[in-house]
């Protein structure tokens, strides 16, 4: 990979505001009568290096010689520091650099090893109506803190600090919310108006048994076979924004200013940060990415998975989840089944590839503990801006796209009449209205949009959307609370169908049916439901190796969840159909993995 070409370094001035300007390359440009003028993409490089090598082993505190000073911009930039620093105690430093040769896949992998695959990190990007690539994608890597919670038990993991504190919590939601509650962010004028720094992660379906402990307890929900965490959350500091319409990246590291002795001291541990991140981004030994082939007819039925229910069993489920229904404890539920494909496919090219098959306004590579979420949801679950302001967006009703426009607007408007679907999705509307208004000042509850039509790639949903604006005194975490499960992957009433399903699968969920996403420095929240996800966990004890290729390749298990929402009238046989074929869109995604990079690998026509 080329270098980039073009870099600015920011810091927000004094009543939370930015300027940028250019630095002065501390490897001296080439001399026009020797080899030429140097490329700035080369001063670039070798300044990034430079500043990383200098201070990387610098004593925290330390002053560093007043060469490397000026070029850090110590005369003008850490005034500008300085007096962020007077507004608030969490200063974000940030450098610009051209993004139109880095893609958030390439620098995902020169922050990550191919074969870190424990490493807390993530990658989200997003695709809107099937075709439209999103605005910002986001990239993160070595998180300072880790929130594990499995039950009542709660691990918190100081990476700066080098410690691990182990406690017991009722509500594991609270512990960031502590961490948090003395942090005054100070917002940089020239940082887009997104997620720049803070926690990322996931709530799992079992999240909500801390808010209704008594009515949906831990020890009456299904075997845990996978003992994976129910809440893991990570705080990024360091983290890349990429906005692709302006092609620009911005690297940011956010300096908590409380854990330095003084404003220097921080200063100097932040532009370190920085420095290191941008060299691994604009180092010319970029990582190798495969190019894979994509020969596949992605048509074409996957492979078979198998499931953790038999086909028997699951109708046996529908038929006596109609009995509740029929006796009038539930209007709706959803029965889900879990599948699982074993692949030689890595994480990361299955994640490649799902961009491919199933381009999705939530697509994310999440690496957390004990497990890898590979994900292509297209449903919020709980979105809150900086302003206070709540948004659910529930999602019901589905066709097929058509092959043409024509066939399209057909489609659309057989949806639309399908009284079934109909019902189902002002149902859920319904439930919606009551989760935003839990959390929600009276009066400003809004059903903006009701029953409109959302294409994606393959499928067309009908989509409402129900706005609120946030009470005094409660935060984006307390409208999470309030928002799972989603109705979409529970049923009406939800603690009733929560109840039932606990009843009815064999196996607790985990990941599938809660949310995944970003919680901001600045309050702001955007978590997707998780749907059309795929979870990987990465402890096994029976790993096979395939050494036949360039590398030696692991066996992965991957898991792929899906449901079906269940009324009175439900046909059993064509609900664990519709399991069947949503788990398959997801398959498509593992062959396509398979023939595009393992074939490949292998030296396969």
């Amino acid at each position: 990979m080329q270098a980039l070409a073009s870099r600015s370094s920011c810091v927000p001035a004094a009543g939370q505001s930015a300027r940028s300007g250019q630095q002065a390359a501390i490897v001296p440009p080439c001399s026009a009568a020797g080899r030429g003028a140097a490329r700035p993409a080369r001063q670039q490089r070798q300044r990034h290096a430079a500043v990383a090598a200098a201070t990387e082993n610098a004593p925290a505190g330390a002053v560093v010689d007043e060469a490397l000073a000026a070029d850090l911009g110590f005369d003008k930039e850490f005034e500008r520091f300085k007096a962020a620093a007077a507004q608030g105690n969490l200063v974000p430093l940030y450098e610009r650099v051209m993004a139109d040769q880095l893609t958030p896949v390439l620098a995902y992998r020169c922050l990550v090893k191919e074969d870190d695959r424990e490493a807390p990190s993530f990658l989200f990007e997003s695709v809107t109506n099937g075709t439209q690539q999103g605005r910002y994608s986001f990239v993160g890597a070595t998180p300072e803190l880790e929130i594990v919670a499995r039950g009542q038990q709660v691990h918190v993991l100081d990476h700066r600090k080098g410690t691990r504190e182990t406690m017991q919590a009722a509500d594991p939601m609270q512990v960031p919310i502590d961490l948090s509650a003395h942090w005054r962010p100070v917002r940089a004028e020239g940082l887009p108006a997104v997620f720049t720094g803070g926690w990322v992660g996931y709530t799992g379906y079992d999240t909500v048994r801390y808010v209704y402990s008594g009515k949906l307890p831990f020890e009456e929900a299904p075997q845990d076979d996978r003992s994976l965490a129910d809440i893991h959350l990570a705080l990024y500091n360091d983290v890349v924004v990429f906005d692709h319409a302006t092609k620009l990246a911005f690297v940011i590291s956010w300096v908590h200013l409380g854990d330095y002795g003084s404003v220097e001291e921080a200063y100097l541990a932040g532009r370190r940060r920085l420095a290191a991140t941008a060299a691994k981004l604009t180092s010319t030994n970029a990582p190798p990415l495969l190019n894979g082939k994509v020969s596949l007819s992605l048509s074409q039925r996957p492979r078979t998975a198998t499931s953790n229910m038999t086909k028997e069993e699951f109708l046996a489920a529908v038929d006596k989840t109609k009995e509740y229904i029929q006796s009038g404890d539930v209007f709706q539920l959803v029965l889900s089944q879990r599948f699982e494909r074993r692949t030689f496919a890595d994480p990361f090219e299955i994640y490649r590839s799902l961009r491919v098959v199933n381009p999705s306004p939530y697509m994310a590579y999440l690496q957390a503990r004990g497990c890898i979420i590979v994900a292509s949801s297209p449903e919020i679950l709980c979105r809150v801006d900086e302003q206070g302001r709540v948004t659910n967006r529930p999602l019901a009703g589905t066709r097929r796209r058509g092959a043409t426009p024509e066939a399209d607007e057909q489609l659309e408007k057989e949806l639309l009449a399908d009284e079934k679907e109909c019902a189902e999705h002002v149902m859920l509307v319904d439930l919606g209205r009551n989760d935003v208004g839990k959390v929600s000042q009276s009066g400003t509850v809004r059903v903006e949009k009701l029953m409109e039509i959302e294409r994606y790639s393959h499928v067309m949903h009908i989509s409402s959307t129900v706005t609120g604006q946030l009470k005094p005194g409660l935060t984006s975490w307390d409208a999470l609370r309030a928002a799972l499960p989603a109705g979409t992957v529970s049923g009406a009433p939800k603690v009733r169908a929560m109840q039932i399903i606990d009843e009815l699968e064999v196996a607790r969920r985990g990941p599938y049916g809660g949310g995944f996403g970003l919680v901001s420095f600045t309050g702001g929240m955007d978590m997707a439901l998780a749907l059309r996800t795929m979870v990987i966990p990465t402890a096994a004890n029976d790993t096979l190796y395939d050494y036949s290729g360039s590398k030696p390749r692991r066996e992965w298990t991957v898991h792929l969840q899906a449901g079906a929402g269940l009324v009175a009238d439900s046909v059993p046989e064509s609900e664990w159909e519709e399991t069947v074929n949503k788990s398959a869109a997801l398959g498509r995604a593992i062959d396509l993995a398979e023939q595009a990079f393992v074939s490949s690998d292998n030296g396969a026509q």
